[in-house]
């Protein structure tokens, strides 16, 4: 019987906790964004206004059109892209967020492979 009490008290203690989502706080403004794939680690700058982002990766600007699903996720698009591997639309999930900081998930749109980052919101 004890067992059966504690298991429901952790139960009710795991469904009680939600991660925090503030994702509104994230559609503009200046941010750095974190990301490691295959053991090595990426970073980049970037500006975002409700519907483009002006991205810096290793001295490279690009440009992408933002097209909101919901308050947590968008689909990326860039505006010029120079190969196949360009053209292909990036989706991106907010998974949770605390104070300047988020962490996602992202894909190309169709894709079952996920990789995940961090941003955090510099201005």
């Amino acid at each position: 019987m004890k067992k059966i009490l504690y298991l429901l008290l952790l139960l009710t203690i795991i469904s009680c906790y939600e991660q925090e989502r503030n994702c509104i706080a994230f559609k503009t403004g200046k941010f750095t964004s974190e990301t490691t794939v295959e053991g090595k680690k990426y970073s980049s700058t970037f500006e975002r206004n409700d519907s483009i982002q002006i991205e810096n990766f290793a001295n490279k600007i690009d440009t992408f059109t933002i097209r909101w699903i919901n308050d947590c996720e968008y689909i990326l698009e860039n505006v010029r892209p120079t190969n196949r591997e360009e053209k292909k639309a990036v989706h991106v999930k907010i998974l949770n967020s605390k104070n300047l900081t988020y962490n996602f998930e992202y894909s190309f749109v169709g894709d079952v492979k996920k990789q995940r980052g961090t941003v955090t919101k510099t201005k």
